[in-house]
C-alpha cells in the first residue's frame, strides 16, 4: 500500500497579498507539496493551482487547506470540490480538522462554513460597489483614462489627413494600438 500524501493548496485574491503565512501553515500541517493560486478570486473555480492540486492527489491522499475560504468562496463550488475529492477517495483537511463526508454533523459544519465564505465574498463585493458609487459621486472615480490627450489626438488626426502615414505607422508613432487610432479618427469625423 502506498503511503498517504498530504497535498497543500493555498490561494490569495490579489497580487499584493502574500502566500507565505498559508504556505508555512500548510507545511506545519504536514503538506509535502503545495500548489497555489496568486491573485485569483475563490469565486472562480477555474484556477490553475487548484486544478494541479486536484490532479496531484490520489486515492487515500489528503488535500490540505488552511481555511475553507481559501478553497472556495461559493457553496456550490465547495460542495462540488468535496464531492469530487470524495469520489476519488481523497480526504479534505481544513486547518487541523479532517472533513468526513459520511458524518452528517461534519457535512452540516462544512456547508455552514461554505455559506459563511460565500457571504463574506458577497459582502466584499457589496462594499466595493458602494465605495465605487461614493467615489463616483464625489468625482474621484473617473474610469479609464484616454491614451492620448486632446492635443495628441488632434496631431494624430492632422497627420492622418495629410495622408503620409498609415494607421499602423500612426499607432507606432504615438505608442498606442491601431484600435486607439481608429477610435480617435472616428471621434474626429463625428465632430
Amino acid at each position: 500500500m502506498e503511503k498517504k500524501m498530504k497535498i497543500g493548496y493555498a490561494r490569495c485574491s490579489t497580487a499584493q497579498q502574500d502566500l507565505a503565512a498559508q504556505r508555512q501553515q500548510l507545511r506545519e500541517l504536514g503538506a509535502t507539496r503545495i500548489y497555489f493560486d496568486h491573485g485569483l478570486t475563490g469565486t472562480n473555480r477555474d484556477r490553475p493551482g487548484l486544478r494541479e492540486a486536484m490532479a496531484a492527489v490520489r486515492e487515500s491522499d489528503v488535500l490540505v487547506v488552511a481555511k475553507l475560504d481559501r478553497l472556495a468562496r461559493s457553496l456550490p463550488d465547495a460542495r462540488d470540490i468535496v464531492e469530487e475529492l470524495t469520489s476519488m477517495g481523497v480526504s479534505l483537511q481544513l486547518g487541523t480538522s479532517v472533513h468526513d463526508p459520511k458524518d452528517p454533523t461534519a457535512r452540516l459544519l462544512y456547508n455552514a462554513l461554505a455559506m459563511v465564505a460565500e457571504f463574506e465574498s458577497d459582502l466584499i463585493r457589496s462594499r466595493t460597489r458602494q465605495g465605487m458609487q461614493l467615489a463616483k459621486a464625489r468625482g474621484r472615480l473617473r474610469g479609464k483614462q484616454p491614451k492620448l490627450n486632446p492635443k495628441q489626438e488632434e496631431h494624430l488626426v492632422a497627420l492622418h489627413i495629410v495622408g503620409d502615414h498609415t494607421v499602423s505607422e500612426l499607432a507606432d508613432l504615438f505608442s498606442v494600438s491601431r484600435g486607439t487610432v481608429y477610435r480617435a479618427l472616428e471621434r474626429a469625423s463625428a465632430r
